[in-house]
């Protein structure tokens, strides 16, 4: 924010606003993975087994872990392209 780009109240409000709604998103993907396959649908899913394991097991032991790092990658992609478009990434 160093450089005399378009850096106004109103562009960096739009930027914050994006931001939120990409955290909003994930961490909803994230809930819905974490709780809900773990824990709302792990009957129905411990009727699929991958790898001998009950998928319903897995997910509440180990795939919302997964899919946690994943998101934080996908965070991280997101935000790089965010800060491109509103000109505020590390040149």
């Amino acid at each position: 924010m160093k450089n005399d780009k378009d850096h106004s109240k109103a562009s960096m409000d739009k930027y914050w606003k994006k931001n939120l709604s990409y955290l909003t998103i994930l961490l909803i993907i994230w809930f819905i993975v974490s709780y809900g396959a773990g824990i709302m649908f792990a009957d129905a899913l411990n009727g699929i087994k991958i790898g001998g394991f009950k998928l319903g097991f897995w997910f509440a032991q180990q795939g919302s872990i997964y899919i946690f790092v994943v998101l934080i990658f996908v965070y991280v992609w997101l935000m790089n392209k965010l800060d491109k478009e509103f000109d505020v990434d590390e040149k």
